[in-house]
């Protein structure tokens, strides 16, 4: 009881602060929200994020792997969905999309566990881990056509740069069947992505990890959402999807879950209704076959 109450006292506070900062005329985003892309750094985390997600009107949550970074991913995610069946959505890991055997390897998987979203799959990290794949590789290329068939979007984190945006117009465009979601904007800008989707249907963007502890960020914790990336959101508000991108245990604390959810909803806000019910939800919902 006493931890329930500090929570209703952080929410309370945190939202009362936010209130004061929010620019004129803003007010936050009410509607149910889908947590497009988030993962779990061990296997107890999720009840932590279950306890946020009820206390922020959270209706479900897409747990993604780590691209590879975690071996067991799987197990965590597969045991988070059976704990909480209503709640989590486990996404299927792929590892290492450079092996010969993946695409045989993620077929069988696809055919016996029908899973709704494959991913998070690291192709461009050049920050963190130097990674930098190339999406036309023929080895890739046999992964999406497998993801396609099987109507599973794959959820790739690939770092735009301008030859990095022409190399995934190629794959996409080569690719028509197959469903690319590009995590976290592709760190962007605005217009880079407004070239990209207008030439590929295919493509969809999750705006996950985008809060005030990253960069890009899509705002400050108190500043007002960037211009570009609303006018982008509004010209294509059927492509974007809000994502949290938990990972690192010290996010699933709950005094820190409340401020990126509390920080979630203000930013939605901040969009025009109809846009922001999209984003918050139905683009998810209709995209991984949540009903």
């Amino acid at each position: 009881m006493r931890a329930r109450a500090a929570g209703v006292i952080a929410i309370a506070i945190a939202t009362a602060w936010l209130a004061a900062v929010s620019p004129a005329g803003a007010a936050d985003y009410t509607g149910p929200i889908v947590d497009a892309h988030s993962h779990l750094p061990n296997a107890t985390a999720i009840d932590a994020y279950v306890a946020a997600m009820k206390r922020h009107n959270i209706v479900k949550v897409v747990l993604l792997g780590v691209g590879g970074l975690q071996k067991d991913d799987t197990v965590w995610l597969t045991a988070a969905s059976r704990k909480y069946p209503d709640r989590v959505m486990a996404g299927l890991p792929l590892a290492d999309p450079t092996s010969e055997s993946a695409a045989s390897q993620l077929e069988l998987q696809l055919a016996r566990t029908k899973p709704r979203v494959i991913g998070e799959v690291h192709m461009r990290q050049v920050g963190r881990r130097l990674i930098d794949r190339d999406p036309n590789n023929p080895v890739f290329g046999k992964i999406l056509d497998a993801a396609g068939k099987a109507e599973a979007p794959i959820v790739i984190h690939y770092e735009l740069t301008d030859g990095a945006e022409t190399a995934l117009h190629r794959a996409l465009a080569g690719h028509r069947k197959s469903t690319i979601v590009l995590a976290h904007g592709g760190e962007g800008p605005p217009g880079r992505l407004d070239r990209l989707l207008l030439r590929n249907p295919n493509l969809f963007v999750d705006l996950s990890g985008m809060h005030f502890q990253r960069t890009p960020a899509l705002a400050s914790e108190t500043g007002p959402l960037d211009p570009g990336w609303r006018a982008l959101i509004e010209k294509m508000p059927d492509r974007f999807m809000i994502g949290v991108d938990v990972w690192a245990a010290r996010l699933f604390e709950p005094g820190m879950l409340d401020r990126l959810l509390v920080w979630t909803r203000r930013i939605l806000g901040e969009l025009k209704p109809d846009v922001a019910e999209r984003v918050a939800h139905r683009n998810a919902v209709k995209l991984y076959r949540l009903n």
